[in-house]
């Protein structure tokens, strides 16, 4: 039996526990992101009209710089996030080139959303997908290496279309939502661009591709591809990435909606066994899986508390609600899909359990008299 951390404590507002990634709590137990969640509900339209046009001047100056034959790049999975923000450049008159890191493991409504785009939009589209020989050796040894067996999707989609853009000389590239400010990093008034520092420390979890060489006999030729360029490849063509979600409010319960009714974008035929949602992570079926569920055992919390969260803080979904759709998803071990990553890695369930194992916290987990993993959950407050 090892020590029992002391008892776990969670945000007042949503579900998130105390050792949620990048999250800070205040006096109250409120954490940041519902923090910054209730600054963004207290903003005039005033401030979105500005935003809208500094979005506006940003891709007028993209077009004016472009020697590529594009007005912009814009980094797609083909998935929510992806249409909207296409839909949203197209929508203003700009022409993008999509760009597409393809990790392989796509859904099946996936892969026929992301094929749908060059038609629904109108636009070019280019897809870099490494060989599934690599990609096979990438998740083994990244599994082992940092418990993320979708690192190089993770890295792929930052660097990719950099990449493109840098060779292409189109300047601006146009995300989607900030990644990071799930944990309320960022503040409705700070501008957040494409960080070389922030992508390696985030996305990249502090590994590069050369962590990479010798493992599982991949060499650097394998993975060009997950070759950041240089500062001074970044300052030749002045590129700069963006965030529609730094100019433009986003509610992904609606937008999805609207792409569903309006464009014809598909959500997951199949529930999926971690979580309640339906549009997200459509683009790698192991996402909302058995990399969810590496997230489980390493923090005690997964996608379910993700999405709770996200859905308390817009207002649909009541803390109690979102704390039952914790207790019935976050714990599930999913078979179907893990199995599934087993029989794609050669890997045994016994491997993966051991390796799942040595990543776990210890401010949230213990084992118990019989050797069983315990934590402390949100309706034990």
């Amino acid at each position: 039996m090892s020590s029992v951390p002391p008892k776990m404590r969670y945000c007042k507002k949503c579900v998130y526990p105390f050792v949620g990634v990048n999250l800070v709590f205040d006096d109250e137990m409120v954490c940041s992101a519902c923090q910054v969640a209730e600054e963004i509900d207290e903003i005039p339209e005033s401030f979105w009209k500005q935003r809208e046009e500094l979005f506006l001047e940003i891709l007028t100056d993209g077009r004016k710089r472009s020697r590529g034959g594009y007005d912009c790049i814009i980094p797609v999975g083909g998935g929510k996030d992806s249409w909207w923000q296409t839909h949203v450049v197209k929508k203003y008159g700009f022409n993008p080139l999509l760009v597409t890191y393809h990790g392989n493991n796509y859904l099946p409504e996936g892969q026929e959303n992301l094929d749908a785009m060059r038609r629904v939009f109108d636009v070019d589209h280019i897809v870099v997908g490494p060989g599934v020989g690599t990609l096979r050796k990438l998740n083994r040894a990244a599994f082992r290496k940092m418990g993320d067996m979708n690192w190089h999707a993770h890295a792929g989609i930052r660097i990719v279309p950099m990449i493109a853009a840098i060779k292409l000389e189109i300047p601006v590239v146009v995300w989607g939502e900030i990644a990071w400010d799930i944990a309320g990093m960022f503040s409705p008034d700070d501008y957040v661009e494409y960080n070389k520092r922030t992508v390696f420390e985030h996305d990249m979890r502090g590994f590069t591709l050369e962590d990479f060489v010798g493992e599982e006999g991949l060499e650097e030729q394998d993975m060009h591809w997950l070759k950041m360029p240089s500062d001074e490849e970044f300052a030749r063509v002045g590129v700069k990435g963006i965030f529609v979600g730094n100019f433009f409010r986003l509610d992904p319960n609606l937008q999805t909606k609207i792409m569903v009714e309006e464009l014809g974008f598909q959500t997951a035929r199949a529930p999926f066994e971690r979580t309640y949602r339906r549009m997200s992570n459509l683009d790698d079926m192991h996402e909302n899986g058995a990399h969810d569920y590496l997230k489980f055992v390493k923090f005690g919390y997964g996608r379910a508390s993700d999405h709770a969260s996200k859905d308390i803080r817009l207002g649909v979904m009541t803390r109690e609600q979102g704390i039952e759709m914790v207790r019935q998803y976050d714990h599930v071990k999913p078979m179907k899909d893990l199995s599934r990553w087993l029989k794609y890695t050669g890997m045994t369930e016994a491997e993966f359990d051991e390796i799942a194992d040595g990543f776990r916290d210890p401010r949230v987990w213990w084992r118990d008299e019989s050797g069983e993993w315990r934590k402390w959950n949100i309706w034990d407050e």
